[in-house]
């Protein structure tokens, strides 16, 4: 059954498409990267990551197998000897495709195929993992909250706290001054003094 075969057909026939892939796919592992059609490169994209995948195995027959399918012994023996030990701690993901906009002549979207570096952490570093952006923005409104009120609850110089100190110092020295009872004691001495007077009138 042909299910889910019709991709990457290059409008071309199998035979065709078998020579070009192989010479493109020759192509990139001689020289590292190729400039082509987005539709040529993305077809290519899975052979020569294939390839890759029989180089790490490194043995004869796999060699014979890559060898039959690249049908170039030169690109080969870059393959088995250079691309092996660079991808060897890399599980995929060999190759990066960009986009150069249409070409001029007939408008194709054109692109550029490259291998990815051997040291190459790809896009996994600068992704967001699911919820972790929604946790952080909703944590940072809290931590906010939280400092504002302990900034609140902390009294400030001159505040009311300050004000209300200062209104009750005053009362406290005016109680405890002795001048304040002075002026009761010289109404008392004229008091007296006014009642020995009618006395020694009497």
């Amino acid at each position: 059954m042909r299910h889910q075969k019709h991709k990457n057909q290059l409008g071309v026939k199998k035979e065709h498409r078998l020579a070009l892939t192989a010479n493109l796919a020759s192509a990139l592992i001689k020289e590292g990267r190729i400039t082509t059609t987005l539709k040529k490169a993305k077809a290519i994209r899975p052979f020569a990551e294939k390839m890759v995948t029989l180089a790490k195995k490194g043995t004869l027959h796999h060699r014979r197998i890559a060898v039959a399918r690249l049908r170039d012994k030169e690109a080969v023996q870059v393959l088995f000897d250079d691309k092996a030990a660079d991808f060897a701690k890399r599980k995929g993901g060999y190759t990066r495709i960009y986009k150069l906009g249409n070409r001029i002549g007939d408008a194709a979207e054109m692109a550029i195929i490259e291998w990815v570096g051997p040291e190459d952490e790809g896009y996994k570093s600068t992704r967001r993992k699911k919820g972790g952006g929604k946790a952080k923005s909703a944590a940072a409104p809290t931590e906010q909250a939280e400092t504002a009120t302990a900034e609140s609850e902390q009294p400030e110089e001159g505040g009311p706290a300050a004000a209300q100190q200062a209104a009750e110092e005053p009362v406290e020295e005016s109680a405890e001054q002795p001048g304040g009872d002075a002026p009761a004691a010289e109404g008392d001495s004229d008091e007296s003094g006014d009642s020995e007077k009618k006395k020694e009138e009497q």
